[in-house]
């Protein structure tokens, strides 16, 4: 199983390596002391397993949990015996493992992980997983990670290598594409009516033949999207 480990302590994580070490099951593929580099990370390379700190600083590990589409499997790592409980309401975490973490112990973590149902790939797109982590989309701005609620969304727009999503209250322009961003969004709630827009139907104000009224924004419908959006609107 490709892994990798998320602590902001280089020693804990050469604690969490060096147990890797002795599961020939386990690759380490990488050690991160930021969330946002290991979100980086895991846009880019398949992660079966997430060896996981919940307390670092500025973004705790369930921040870090909330941020991912169908995450891979988890285990927590943590000094904290009281967070236990309430860590398994997220159903990727498989296990909690207290610091300081003994070799018997991480054997038995090892074969836990191995004895729990196979996860989805990172790469589905039902949505499912997202529905689960709340109302809330992450984005990545100057190395920080920004909370919106998909209820202030208004709409997306491709700018070159950029998006840039508008609010109620502001805009915000992320480096990224606009299909990776669609992954991450609720269907329920969003839809791609252009090859450079993304919109959130509950916010249309009005339709023309070619076009959608979203506050103030007037924003193009495309001939081949237009049957969804009639369809979503239950129009047709």
């Amino acid at each position: 199983m490709n892994c990798i480990i998320v602590d902001d302590e280089a020693a804990a994580r050469a604690i969490v390596s060096q147990l890797c070490s002795k599961a020939p099951e386990l690759n380490v593929m990488e050690e991160f002391d930021s969330a946002i580099e290991a979100i980086k990370f895991l846009n880019e390379y398949k992660v079966d397993l997430i060896f996981l700190d919940i307390h670092m600083p500025g973004f705790t590990g369930i921040d870090f949990i909330q941020t991912l589409k169908n995450p891979p499997k988890i285990v927590m790592t943590t000094s904290d015996t009281d967070f236990a409980i309430a860590s398994y309401e997220y159903e990727a975490i498989v296990d909690y493992l207290v610091k300081p973490i003994t070799q018997e112990r991480f054997q038995k973590c090892v074969q836990k992980v191995k004895n729990t149902a196979v996860s989805k790939p990172q790469t589905d797109s039902s949505g499912e997983q997202e529905s689960t982590s709340g109302e809330d989309l992450y984005i990545n701005i100057d190395r920080r990670l920004i909370k919106l609620k998909y209820a202030e969304i208004l709409l997306i727009e491709a700018k070159g290598d950029y998006i840039n999503i508008k609010t109620e209250s502001k805009d915000y322009l992320v480096h990224t594409t606009l299909k990776k961003i669609l992954e991450k969004l609720p269907e329920d709630r969003f839809l791609q009516i252009h090859r450079s827009f993304v919109i959130n139907f509950n916010k249309i104000i009005d339709i023309e033949d070619n076009s959608v009224l979203i506050e103030k924004s007037v924003v193009p419908i495309s001939r081949s999207n237009r049957p969804e959006l009639m369809r979503r609107l239950n129009l047709l």
